[in-house]
């Protein structure tokens, strides 16, 4: 019995690891808002997928406003899709940071019952002025890159290098600047950080912003390749809770390794057999960790 004859052919393994570094890339760059917001604030953003999809929705309607009032090209409604999706969302959440979890002092059981209420509004709200048909975004770019068993999208390419451009953005911002700084000393005690001066709640509605914009530029990144509608939250809702539980709540670096392993497992598997078995998979995979190891892979043990 020939073995290698039971191999998947090459192009199939290449095709899974490339769609499954895509998912990655958008992934990890979502569950870094969750990751983020529960790392600083101590909170569930349950509404984090409804930022996610209002990301995919604002970025239709900013390509199709261009295309339709002006006729100008695809690249540039993306272009703008780029920077009016992320601001619009993330003032969205500051606001409801400001207007409704300040008011609850930011307790987690009460912030996840709020969350849950704002993803139904949310919800809703986009259905009455968006309506219930999924629709698509021209991509900005169509060419393709030959690779030696098939041609591949150079959309997604770009998918991948953008996303790793912005996580590299949120770690020098963390890690290198004063606005990162003030982030970790709240972080770390925030009893201790608002005896310094540090406006505590000011630093939670732009962590909290921050979460939802990351969310949204993943959305304007995928939404060439899987269309916007008012019901696309809820799965990267789930698929970012399972990256961030393995990788370790509030751990930036286990969001970004769960990401990828999830996204590439999730690629072959889909890939070479049936996408409905990989998220069987990832989530057998957080019952495993939630048993051997609770605090995730790089999470820090409790006391």
């Amino acid at each position: 019995m020939d073995i290698l004859a039971l191999l998947p052919h090459p192009a199939l393994l290449a095709a899974g690891l490339l769609e499954g570094l895509v998912l990655a890339s958008v992934l990890a760059l979502t569950a870094l808002g969750l990751s983020l917001v529960f790392g600083i604030m101590r909170i569930v953003n349950v509404a984090h997928g409804e930022f996610f999809m209002l990301g995919a929705v604002l970025a239709w309607m900013c390509s199709d406003l261009v295309a339709s009032v002006i006729g100008g090209p695809a690249w540039l409604g993306f272009a703008i899709a780029l920077l009016v999706a992320p601001v619009l969302v993330g003032a969205l959440a500051a606001a409801i940071d400001w207007l409704v979890l300040r008011r609850l002092d930011h307790q987690p059981d009460a912030t996840i019952v709020a969350t849950i209420g704002f993803l139904y509004m949310i919800q809703q709200a986009v259905l009455g002025l968006y309506g219930p048909d999924a629709r698509s975004v021209a991509a900005p770019v169509n060419w393709r890159i030959q690779l030696p068993w098939f041609g591949y999208s150079g959309y997604k390419l770009l998918v991948v290098a953008a996303a790793i451009l912005l996580m590299l953005g949120v770690w020098l911002l963390l890690s290198r600047t004063r606005i990162g700084l003030v982030m970790r000393a709240t972080r770390s005690d925030p009893e201790m950080a608002l005896a310094f001066g540090i406006p505590v709640d000011r630093v939670y509605a732009w962590v909290f912003a921050l979460g939802a914009a990351l969310a949204a530029l993943g959305a304007v990144l995928i939404v060439p390749i899987r269309q916007a509608h008012y019901l696309m939250g809820g799965e990267p809702l789930l698929l970012a809770f399972i990256v961030v539980i393995i990788g370790g709540l509030g751990s930036l670096r286990g969001t970004v390794v769960a990401a990828l392993l999830i996204g590439l497992a999730d690629g072959l598997i889909s890939t070479l057999f049936d996408p409905m078995l990989a998220k069987i998979l990832a989530t057998l995979l957080v019952a495993m960790v939630l048993v051997i190891r609770p605090q995730g892979l790089f999470g820090a043990s409790a006391a």
